[in-house]
């Protein structure tokens, strides 16, 4: 089935129950500069949808030897100081070490700013211990950075060309791709967009993440690669992987977490799934334990493809002897939530008088951050931006996605501990 959008991004969409052709929708343009519409080979940014396969690498080098997954990450990371974090726990995110994008988002990087994977290791390697308790949950792309290192290094070539000989070739994933350059032109690839007041812009920023995100790859691809998990699912009767890696309590009750897949084992609704979210793309894939398969892949910042897959589950569970098709053009319409405005000013454009309250640092974080008050309200600042804090407690506040704990009263306080959401615990004392 297909939709024609003219004048829009938009999304492909696949189901496939198990023993029927698919369904598929795809609408909308992959290039609105070239009017190219969406369609089976068009590839897409899947974000974090990548994890499942950097993990399946890991387990084959587990399986071949070259490491165990028990075995102890800095006996293979000479630079990592967290020096009891396995290799297990960086798959399953136990590992407490902090989210390196999110800590560079202290130093106030912009949306076109460069960054490369080098420079989210080297803040990994700043950590001196686990930001949570052994044991616990905690969601960090750079987990899957350092799985990347290692890959690289046991096998002595780059993390495309281990996809490629290992999985890719075999399964007939002939048009995925793993982006290590952001020069690197990927064949069919749409682009991203999101609405602007005056027409749409570009999303993507000059950044390439192998491992955590960085894979471009179309649905059919996809949905060959579910196909070979549920084959290896019946095999082993258990959740995908599960033999070789066990499924850990997540951040997402009552979901597990596994080999950078999300594991659901209730009753009647057993599936691994993971969604993905970068520069504007969404993706989602999700197989159950039937063989039913559901791929969405959206080029449009305000079409998530999460939700869109979650909309479609609750209908097929509701009715499930009616053809996806006729649900199709309904859950393609599912718009993302709108995001809460950020109260976000350029240094520029600073008119109330701010009064100094000091500049702090932090040792496992770059740069420095400044606290000013003005007019009874606090201020956290960034590289030229400030961001106005929300008064939650005698001494609590929040910010865009993170929360700030003074010592002590406003004026008077001589450190803070920030916590984000995949950075916690950042305590920053005054310079």
């Amino acid at each position: 089935m297909n939709a024609n959008a003219h004048d829009a991004p938009g999304l492909i969409l696949l189901v496939r129950k198990p023993g029927k052709d698919p369904a598929l929708l795809h609408t909308g343009l992959a290039s609105l500069e070239h009017r190219l519409a969406i369609g089976p080979h068009t590839t897409f940014n899947t974000g974090s949808v990548a994890k499942q396969i950097t993990a399946r690498l890991v387990m084959l080098a587990a399986r071949d030897g070259l490491f165990a997954l028990s075995q102890k990450a800095a006996e293979l990371l000479p630079r990592l100081e967290i020096s009891d974090v396995t290799v297990a726990e960086l798959v399953t995110h136990q590992s407490g070490i902090r989210d390196a994008e999110s800590l560079l988002s202290l130093t106030g990087f912009r949306d076109l700013d460069h960054y490369t994977a080098d420079d989210l290791r080297t803040l990994a390697y700043r950590q001196h211990q686990r930001a949570v308790p052994e044991g616990h949950f905690l969601y960090s792309n750079t987990n899957y950075l350092l799985l990347t290192e290692i890959l690289e290094t046991v096998h002595r070539t780059t993390l495309a060309d281990l996809a490629r000989r290992h999985l890719f070739g075999a399964l007939g994933m002939n048009d995925t791709y793993f982006k290590a350059d952001p020069r690197h032109v990927i064949p069919g690839a749409a682009a991203a967009y999101q609405a602007a007041p005056h027409g749409w812009q570009h999303t993507e920023a000059p950044v390439t993440l192998p491992g955590p995100g960085s894979l471009w790859t179309t649905v059919g691809d996809l949905d060959r690669w579910l196909a070979h998990l549920h084959q290896e699912w019946q095999q082993e009767h258990r959740l995908p992987g599960q033999d070789a890696l066990g499924y850990q309590l997540s951040n997402h009750q009552p979901y597990l977490y596994g080999p950078g897949l999300y594991g659901d084992t209730r009753p009647g609704r057993t599936a691994v799934f993971h969604y993905g979210h970068e520069q504007g793309f969404s993706a989602a894939t999700h197989l159950d334990a039937t063989g039913l398969r559901l791929i969405c892949l959206s080029n449009n910042a305000d079409i998530a493809a999460d939700q869109v897959t979650a909309v479609l589950l609750r209908e097929l569970r509701e009715h499930p002897d009616l053809d996806p098709r006729d649900l199709l053009p309904r859950v393609a319409a599912v718009q993302r939530e709108p995001k809460a405005v950020v109260r976000r000013q350029d240094a520029m454009g600073v008119e109330s008088p701010h009064i100094e309250l000091g500049t702090y640092t932090c040792d496992q974080a770059p740069g420095s951050l400044r606290l000013t008050r003005s007019a009874g309200t606090l201020h956290l600042w960034r590289r030229g931006t400030r961001d106005q804090l929300t008064q939650a407690g005698l001494t609590t506040y929040t910010g865009d996605g993170y929360t700030l704990t003074l010592n002590g009263i406003a004026d008077q306080a001589d450190r803070f501990t920030l916590g984000l959401d995949r950075a916690p615990g950042l305590t920053y004392t005054r310079r």
